[in-house]
């Protein structure tokens, strides 16, 4: 058994992991989880950093922002732009197959690109960073790159820490969807719908938890103001659908869909009390390489061209570590194994206050 805090685990997998291939075939036999998993360990990031630095000093070489991820980005934008336009005269059928295969691709793209850019990786310039965001926000509707950031910090420098990282579902979230389940059917249909609608979760749950953390500069007025300006013209010049197919982009980006896979493979835990998985499959074309979640988590200075170098100079650290084999079938083993829910996160309550451990 492994202790985790206030939890005493047992571990039944080999440490190459099957998660996201569904689990075995008695997933509804499993025993449910009723409360989260508590450690009263730090997060393994930092000290895993520390001890691959001291081998391989030559990493801090790959510590330097990324020039090619504007160009994806201004090409991404263009093609959404694109499309949304292309797709206005189109049958329903046809309309919501291209969103769904085109535009909740490219718009889950732009979110990971935010996502890079929150971590000044764009540009040396931390102003330019934010610009290029606010470009990349552009076909998601939605001004939300400025208010991301914080909340994203705060996952890094506090991974687990309860009232602190948001990324962690809420109580009432886990005591909806598990506690008051009444079977495994109920459970599995409140994990499906959950998994529909998570876009919502992972959009008003950092503001609900941590309301303080919501910039209120210029940034926040300039990403509105860009935003509202961006949607007004496109439905003058092209017409008002134009707007529904950039929010439904986004809406289903955020749902049942194959990147979407990587909010539950980053940090459910699926295998033993491992709280932090990569996956290293081709989907990492289209998202940033964020698969490489260890390595990010491990050196989030470092851009996304470069992490599977972290890997390959490192391969000790990372190859022996559970990994997700498929994003989609996380996804299928989040809804449909009994013992995986909302609970199946890593908390910590006394980190915290550990100011200046962390970079």
């Amino acid at each position: 058994e492994r202790v985790v805090g206030k939890r005493a685990l047992t571990c039944t997998r080999t440490q190459q992991s099957t998660m996201g291939k569904g689990g075995d075939q008695a997933v509804a036999t499993r025993p449910r989880r009723d409360d989260f998993l508590y450690s009263e360990q730090e997060e393994p990031h930092a000290s895993r950093k520390t001890a691959i630095l001291a081998k391989y000093p030559k990493i801090k070489e790959l510590m330097r922002p990324e020039p090619l991820t504007k160009w994806v980005v201004f090409g991404t934008v263009a093609l959404q732009v694109f499309m949304a336009k292309l797709t206005l005269e189109w049958s329903w059928g046809a309309y919501l197959a291209a969103i769904y295969v085109v535009g909740a691709t490219a718009n889950h793209s732009l979110f990971l690109a935010i996502h890079e850019l929150s971590h000044n990786l764009g540009f040396r310039n931390v102003r330019y960073n934010k610009m290029l965001a606010m470009v990349a926000n552009l076909p998601i509707g939605i001004p939300y790159c400025i208010t991301f950031k914080p909340f994203h910090m705060e996952h890094h420098r506090y991974q687990g820490e309860e009232g602190i990282d948001t990324d962690i579902p809420t109580q009432l979230e886990a005591w909806f969807i598990t506690k008051t389940s009444m079977s495994y059917v109920d459970h599995t249909m409140r994990k499906a719908v959950f998994m529909f609608f998570q876009i919502f979760a992972y959009a008003f749950r950092p503001m609900l938890v941590k309301p303080e953390l919501v910039p209120k500069d210029k940034w926040i007025v300039t990403n509105w103001a860009v935003q509202i300006a961006f949607d007004g013209l496109m439905a003058y010049l092209v017409g008002p659908k134009v707007l529904l197919y950039f929010v439904l982009s986004t809406f289903f980006a955020g749902s049942i869909h194959p990147t979407a896979g990587h909010f539950l493979a980053e940090h459910y835990v699926m295998e033993g009390t491992t709280e932090t998985y990569s996956y290293y499959g081709p989907l990492n074309y289209v998202t940033y390489n964020v698969g490489y979640h260890n390595e990010h988590h491990d050196f989030p200075n470092i851009p996304w061209t470069q992490l599977p170098k972290v890997r390959k100079i490192a391969p000790e650290f990372y190859d022996t570590l559970p990994q997700c084999k498929s994003w989609p079938g996380v996804i299928l083993r989040y809804i449909f194994d009994d013992s995986i829910s909302p609970f199946s996160r890593v908390k910590r309550a006394t980190l915290g206050q550990n100011e200046g451990k962390k970079d």
